[in-house]
């Protein structure tokens, strides 16, 4: 019998960002993605999850995700008129690194209070990602400008960035 589990990380309107571990007795190799509904467990843990409240501010607690062009667009603007400084990590749910800095993510931005923490999904928001090439990338942003970028993860290296730009 094969093993399988997963972690759930991040969810929006359309997307859940699902890390997703199969230990199999044959190796398996998939030559396109996987869809959710396609995958089916013996046994799942559930969790309720709730959406904040307030989506059209940058966040109560620091932390959103962009739900799409719009509030992705709402989010830049007001990221220019607040002068707040901020990251977005622009992120894909196919994509591993990606799931696998979620939580450090998560994490940081309790450690970082004072700036504001967006998650944007590359599919999500189509037109205006269109520019980022490489997942993940984080943008940082002080005074209304951006003022830095990183490609890739890494815990060490996201935590340097943020003390840096905070």
């Amino acid at each position: 019998m094969d093993n399988i589990s997963y972690h759930l990380f991040h969810v929006t309107e359309t997307t859940v960002v699902v890390s997703v571990s199969v230990l199999c007795k044959e190796p398996t190799i998939f030559k396109e993605r996987v869809k959710l509904e396609s995958l089916s467990f013996d046994s799942t843990d559930a969790m309720e999850v709730t959406k904040p409240q307030n989506q059209t501010n940058l966040p109560a607690n620091n932390i959103i995700t962009a739900s799409n062009d719009e509030h992705l667009r709402d989010i830049f603007h007001q990221i220019r008129t607040t002068k707040s400084p901020a990251v977005i990590n622009f992120g894909a749910s196919w994509c591993r690194v990606c799931a696998d800095i979620l939580p450090s993510f998560n994490k940081l931005s309790s450690k970082f209070p004072k700036l504001s923490f967006v998650y944007a999904d590359i599919d999500e928001c189509p037109d205006t990602t269109q520019h980022i090439r490489y997942t993940p990338t984080f943008h940082f942003y002080r005074d209304g400008e951006r003022v830095d970028a990183m490609f890739g993860a890494g815990e060490e290296r996201l935590h340097d960035r943020l003390w840096l730009h905070s």
